[in-house]
């Protein structure tokens, strides 16, 4: 698995399409039965996390609100639960 040269898909299913939702559902929940994670992990949570640590590294509000397909930036400051500190970091830059 990798990203499928010209197709836009980050992951490619065996016959070279698109995994459905619930195919997607069932890796990341077998993955985090095999690491012993103990949490429910979901599809959500990947996705919440990688924003998360984003905005911690330091990337711009903005792409991130970008990548995720916020129309709000207060949807992304909600969403990523971005430290109060962090967010008036970001607001002294405006």
């Amino acid at each position: 698995m990798g990203r499928a040269a010209g197709t836009g898909l980050v992951f490619q299913s065996q016959r070279g399409g698109k995994y459905n939702k619930r195919t997607i559902q069932k890796i990341v929940k077998n993955a985090s039965l095999n690491g012993k994670i103990g949490k429910n992990i979901s599809p959500h949570t990947l996705r919440h996390s990688f924003a998360t640590h984003l905005l911690e590294a330091g990337a711009d509000i903005r792409y991130t609100q970008q990548l995720l397909g916020h129309k709000d930036l207060k949807t992304t400051q909600i969403y990523t639960h971005v430290a109060n500190r962090d967010i008036k970091r970001l607001a002294d830059l405006l």
